[in-house]
Parts: structure tokens; sequence; C-alpha cells
């Protein structure tokens, strides 16, 4: 049930607000404090789902409760309360990190709206928190190869800018490991990191899964709901395979990347948004843009740095890293001994044709430690290897 907090000094606010929530929705647990000082008091003792804060209040005001907020439990959604001549704070308070602002008296479907799209991201948000604890483990760069070395470089350099980054190479390559790296060594790091599979989504989908819907906008729409644009404000969107976006979707794309804003499905009011933007591809853009399948001037807005990621046949000096690096893992995952592989079980991967990269070099390693012997050995890597 979401748990929502209302801060607010003006108790007949204070009782408007929770009746028009409680009336909204009968699973809204509706909290009351009536100044910043015993709000703050309550979030750091309590998970709350959203935050309505007055911003003009005695003790402590709603821009100091807004950023001790962020300090504390930064995935809460704030909704900030203006009077009328509150207006400027109020917009301050977006770039300080408020979700968005309502104005007394409050107006029944804005702030229905509001409440809604925050309560959206918020759900969002915490399951991207979840994702990003495993990426740490699950996202490594292996290799001392000069192309890796190369890539590896470039992350350093780019990573704290927001500048926006195309990854390419052929499926298999870890192209989204760049993305991740370039995520978690950037300031945006303590953002959410969402990725998009542009590939596995339908094309009459995709635009709703990107930018989100409104209630009604198709037969399935049965209520308003954020899209991957909005779950990703304050941190990283990464576009895999965005070779394979229907060009409708591809347009809308550039109008976020050019305006730094969005619109639902149905709906034409926009919503501002704060994205890095890193993409890949297995495809060859320049041929698609060629053939009229993607756009010239997205080709452009995305390519700012462009990162080529190796075949593993192109880097085969990196294998016996790899391959340690799996068995220690896949070892751990099965809660097993580590296997050692031998130095001519080593040479004949190296040796091997990785026409699947490194996501076939994984299987193969897995397979050999389940059914090769103590130390997988040049036999064993001939019985189970091939394809």
């Amino acid at each position: 049930m979401p748990k929502i907090l209302i801060i607010e000094d003006e108790a007949a606010i204070r009782r408007v607000l929770v009746k028009i929530l409680s009336e909204e929705n009968d699973t809204y647990v509706v909290e009351e404090a009536e100044d910043g000082l015993v709000g703050i008091d309550k979030i750091k003792n309590d998970d709350y789902d959203l935050v309505l804060c007055d911003i003009k209040m005695p003790k402590m005001d709603g821009v100091e409760v807004l950023e001790a907020t962020k300090k504390i439990k930064p995935e809460i959604p704030m909704v900030m309360i203006s009077g009328h001549g509150d207006l400027d704070t109020a917009v301050n308070t977006m770039r300080l990190g408020a979700f968005d602002y309502i104005s007394k008296p409050p107006d029944l479907n804005r702030l229905l709206n509001t409440v809604r799209n925050a309560l959206d991201r918020k759900e969002l948000v915490v399951e991207n928190k979840l994702l990003k604890k495993k990426v740490g483990k699950n996202f490594q760069m292996v290799g001392e190869s000069e192309a890796i070395s190369h890539i590896k470089d470039m992350i350093e350099k780019v990573a704290p800018t927001d500048a926006r980054v195309l990854v390419t190479g052929p499926n298999g390559t870890g192209k989204e490991l760049v993305a991740h790296w370039l995520h978690q060594k950037s300031d945006r790091n303590k953002g959410p990191m969402i990725e998009v599979n542009c590939a596995a989504i339908p094309s009459e989908l995709i635009e709703s899964e990107l930018f989100g819907h409104v209630k009604g906008a198709f037969t399935s729409a049965v209520k308003d709901r954020a899209g991957k644009f909005e779950a990703a404000n304050g941190g990283t969107i990464f576009l895999d395979e965005i070779g394979d976006m229907s060009l409708p979707a591809q347009a809308k794309v550039l109008r976020a990347l050019q305006e730094s804003r969005i619109q639902r499905v149905g709906s034409d009011k926009d919503i501002k948004v704060n994205v890095r933007v890193v993409a890949a591809t297995n495809k060859d853009l320049k041929k698609e843009i060629a053939d009229g399948k993607f756009r010239e001037d997205l080709y452009h807005r995305l390519a700012v740095i462009l990162i080529q990621v190796p075949p593993l046949n192109d880097r085969r000096d990196d294998i016996p890293l790899l391959v340690n690096h799996f068995s220690e893992k896949i070892a751990s995952e099965h809660g097993t001994a580590k296997k050692e592989f031998s130095a001519k079980a080593l040479n004949l991967l190296k040796d091997y044709d990785w026409t699947g990269n490194i996501r076939e070099l994984r299987n193969v390693v897995e397979r050999l430690i389940i059914l090769g012997g103590k130390e997988v050995s040049e036999e064993d890597v001939k019985l189970f290897a091939s394809k």
C-alpha cells in the first residue's frame, strides 16, 4: 500500500489533502506532519512512497526539508506545495530534485495526476535500486588487450561528462558492460540505470515503454504509467539494440534528446527529464541510414562518442583472464570449488572460433566446469567445447 506523508503547517490544507487522497484511493496510507522538523523525523524513521511538502513553514522550510530528504532518502519523490508568492522558489526546488510542485489551493486533477505519476516513478526507482546492487558484481570489464585498454581509457575520460555514447559491436561482445561502466563511473551513479532492449519490445509498444502513457491512450491502458525515460530521470538510460527501433519512436527519442522533454502516449503535456543516453547496436547504422531505416539526425545526436567493442576473436590474449573470471563466478553461483584450467586447455580455447563472442565463452566455461575433471584438461575441451 502506498504510504504518503503530508508536511504542511496549515491544518485546513492538511485536512483537504488527506480527504482528497483518501477518497481517490482507499489503499493510500496518509500521514501528517505539522512542520518540517516533525516531517524530517518521520522520514528518518519510516519509509514513504511520496512526500507532499509545503514550502513556507516555521522552524524548517520546505527547501530545507527537500535538501535533507535528498541526502538521507533520495529515492522518495518530493512534491512541493507552493503559495502564490512561492512560485519562483517552487521552480527552483525542481532543480534541487523535487518531482513537481502544486499551487494552493490545489487543483484536484493536477494534484491527483502528480501523485499518481510520482508513485509510478517511485515503484520503478525501487525496482532499479535492487538491480543496481547486482551491477557491481555482474558487470566487470575483464581484459588487458590493447582494444580493451583503449575502451577503459575512453570510459575514464567520457564517464564524468554527460556526452551521449553509441556503443557498437557484434552480439555477445559485452556492449552492455560498457554502458554499465559509463554509468558507474559517472556523477549520475547514485541515480537509476534503466535498460531498454529495443529489439525485444514490439514496435507498437515501444513508445509506451519509453515515454509512458495515460489512461485510455489505447485499449489496455487502464491507468497512467510512467515510461523508462521518466524512471531514468537523474540517471542513465541504456537503449540497447537501438537499430531495431521503429522510425516513429526514433522521432520521439530525437525530440527527447533535443528538448529534454517527453510526452506520454495519449497526452500533450510535456514532462521535463534529465537523462543521459547511452545506446548500443550490432548493426551498421550508416547502412541503415542509407536504406532509410534509421534517422541520420538521431545517429549524429547519439554518436557524440563512438565506442567500438571488438569481437572475441580479435582479443584472444584476454581469453585466459576471461576463463579465470568466469570460473570464479560460476563456482560461486553453483556453490562449488573453483576449477583450474590446464595450460593446454587454455591454448585450445584461445584457438577456438568464437562466433558467439564472450557470451559463448561463458557458456563453454560453465559446461567444462560441470562436465570436466578436477582440472579442466585439453581432452575435456575437445570433448565438451565443440559446437
